[in-house]
C-alpha cells in the first residue's frame, strides 16, 4: 500500500483519488491450475506441427474446378500451365503432410503433364490429322459435366431436409395412471349392501299378468248347482271375493240370464232387504232348465 501511495504521489495525484476500475489481462492458457498470458521463453514447438486445412476435396476434377473458380475464369479459357502448376503445388503439399492420395490424383497430375508437354512442343501437322480427340478439349468437357453435376447436387443439398434442417417435435404424454389400494372393508358392511341391492332388485321385479276367462255359461250352471238342493240361497254367497271384479260381474250376468230363462227366481221381503235366490218351481223345470244350458249356445 505505501508503494502505491508512492507512485500516486509521484503522478501528482492524491492517494486514495477515484480511479476507473481496470480489467486485468485474461490468460490465454491454464496449465494444471496455473494460468499463463505470454507464451514461455522454452516452449518447444516441433516442425510437423498441426497444420489446419480449410478445403476439402472430392477428388482431381473438383480439385481443378476449385483453382479455375478461383481465379475467376471459364473453363473454356483456362491456362494449362498455370492449373498444372497450382495442382501439382497442392500434390506436392499433401505429400509432404504425409497425406495419403488417392490414385486418381496421380493419374490427374500425368494427364495434366502430358497436356502441357504437348502444348509446349511443336508436332508435324500430320501427326494433328491422325491423333484423336485433343486431351485438352477432352478435360474441359470433363470439367463441364462435372460442374453442372455439382451444380445440381449442391441445389439439392439446399432443399431442407428432415432431421438436418427440420425436426419433428415429439412429446409424450405424462403417465396419468393412478394406483388405487383396495379399501379395507368389514364383512358387516359388505352383507348390507347386499341387502339393499336385493331390496332394489325386488322393486324392479316383473309380473305377468293374465286375465281369466271367466265363462257365463259356466257360471250358470254353477249356481245352480248351488241351488238345486236348497230352498232358500242368499244372492251374495253366489259371489267369490278371489275372483274380485270380473267374477262379480260375470256372476251378475248369470243370474240375469237365468231369471231371463225363468229358472229361477229372486226373492226380497223389505226394500233394501237381502236378495235371496232359488230355483223355480218344480224338480222337472230345474231338471230342464240344466238341460237347456248345457245345450243352449256358448256366451262370452
Amino acid at each position: 500500500m505505501a508503494e502505491v501511495a508512492a507512485a500516486e504521489a509521484e503522478a501528482g495525484e492524491e492517494p486514495g483519488a477515484d480511479q476507473s476500475p481496470r480489467q486485468g489481462e485474461m490468460p490465454f492458457a491454464v496449465v494444471q491450475g496455473q494460468a499463463y498470458t505470454e507464451l514461455p521463453e522454452d516452449l518447444y514447438i516441433p516442425p510437423d506441427a498441426l497444420e489446419v486445412i480449410l478445403e476439402a476435396f472430392e477428388g482431381p476434377l473438383d480439385l481443378l474446378l476449385y483453382l479455375i473458380r478461383r481465379q475467376n475464369l471459364d473453363i473454356l479459357e483456362i491456362n494449362v500451365s498455370d492449373i498444372t502448376r497450382q495442382y501439382m503445388a497442392y500434390v506436392e503439399m499433401m505429400t509432404a503432410m504425409r497425406f495419403e492420395l488417392a490414385a486418381e490424383y496421380l493419374v490427374m497430375a500425368a494427364m495434366l503433364a502430358e497436356i502441357k508437354s504437348r502444348m509446349l512442343l511443336p508436332r508435324p501437322p500430320q501427326e494433328e490429322e491422325e491423333e484423336g480427340e485433343d486431351p485438352r478439349a477432352a478435360l474441359i468437357r470433363r470439367l463441364q459435366e462435372y460442374e453442372r453435376f455439382k451444380t445440381a447436387a449442391e441445389d439439392l443439398d439446399e432443399i431442407p431436409r428432415m432431421g438436418r434442417d427440420i425436426h419433428q417435435a415429439t412429446a409424450q404424454g405424462p403417465d396419468r395412471s393412478i394406483t388405487r389400494p383396495d379399501p379395507e372393508v368389514d364383512l358387516k358392511e359388505v352383507l348390507l349392501a347386499l341387502a339393499e341391492v336385493l331390496r332394489r332388485a325386488d322393486m324392479f321385479e316383473s309380473h305377468q299378468v293374465e286375465r281369466e276367462r271367466l265363462s257365463t255359461r259356466e257360471r250358470m250352471t254353477q249356481v245352480l248347482d248351488k241351488i238345486r238342493h236348497r230352498q232358500f240361497v242368499p244372492f251374495v254367497s253366489l259371489f267369490t271375493v278371489e275372483e274380485g271384479r270380473l267374477g262379480v260381474v260375470v256372476t251378475f250376468l248369470a243370474v240375469m240370464e237365468l231369471v231371463k230363462e225363468s229358472l229361477v227366481e229372486l226373492i226380497q221381503n223389505e226394500p233394501f232387504g237381502p236378495i235371496h235366490v232359488r230355483a223355480a218351481s218344480g224338480e222337472e223345470a230345474a231338471a230342464g232348465a240344466e238341460d237347456e244350458v248345457e245345450a243352449g249356445p256358448a256366451m262370452p
